[in-house]
């Protein structure tokens, strides 16, 4: 931290009054994967549901951070560090506040998925991991965006699976297989944010 002399101003509500007047807990899920694997579909449809379901959910994409807060961010691997870092700090407020806090981003390095997963669990927020592990080879078929195609051509550098590396998790608690659909991919998710969070009954 830069700024000298900060400290935490804390409020008269706690947490646990918020997360009663809403009756849900807040939790962060975190899919990671490489560019097209399916990792924002599976997140709209994801936050789709549990607003359907009466949990309320808030998707953060790391396409859409670095049209704002993250704008400022290349793709070398340290400026992927602090996009890591910065869609990690969000996500654990947006949980704090009660809501299902829906990370979608390539976030390719072990360790900075770690410190998002320490910086909540730390704080007594749930943290889910999802890997939504699509094969490079439908990756680059899919290409929606002209990433793989691009770097192909030489016209970028720092694509995780081509010229940078991609750390796939070794213990997510849910792993999204290629021959999984976006739908069983969803309950899959849902049964793990019910098995680690359930419900609050909020007070009354």
């Amino acid at each position: 931290m830069r700024s000298a002399n900060v400290t935490w101003h804390q409020g008269s509500v706690e947490r646990r009054q918020r997360w009663e007047a809403l009756g849900r807990s807040g939790a962060t899920i975190w899919l990671t994967g490489l560019h097209a694997a399916g990792k924002s579909t599976l997140a709209v449809a994801l936050e789709a549901h549990l607003l359907e379901a009466g949990r309320p959910a808030y998707r953060l994409d790391g396409t859409t951070a670095r049209q704002g807060v993250c704008s400022d961010l290349g793709y070398s691997g340290e400026d992927r560090r602090e996009n890591n870092r910065r869609l990690a700090e969000l996500a654990r407020l947006f949980a704090d506040a009660g809501t299902v806090a829906i990370v979608a981003a390539v976030s390719p390095f072990a360790a900075g998925r770690e410190a998002g997963r320490a910086l909540h669990e730390n704080d007594g927020i749930p943290f889910i991991e999802v890997y939504v592990n699509t094969p490079l080879a439908t990756c680059v078929e899919r290409d929606p965006r002209g990433v793989y195609r691009r770097a192909a051509a030489g016209h970028s550098t720092g694509l995780p699976g081509i010229d940078q590396p991609y750390e796939p998790p070794t213990a997510a608690e849910v792993e999204v297989a290629p021959s999984t659909t976006t739908a069983q991919a969803v309950e899959l998710v849902a049964a793990a944010l019910h098995e680690r969070v359930g419900a609050i009954a909020p007070r009354g």
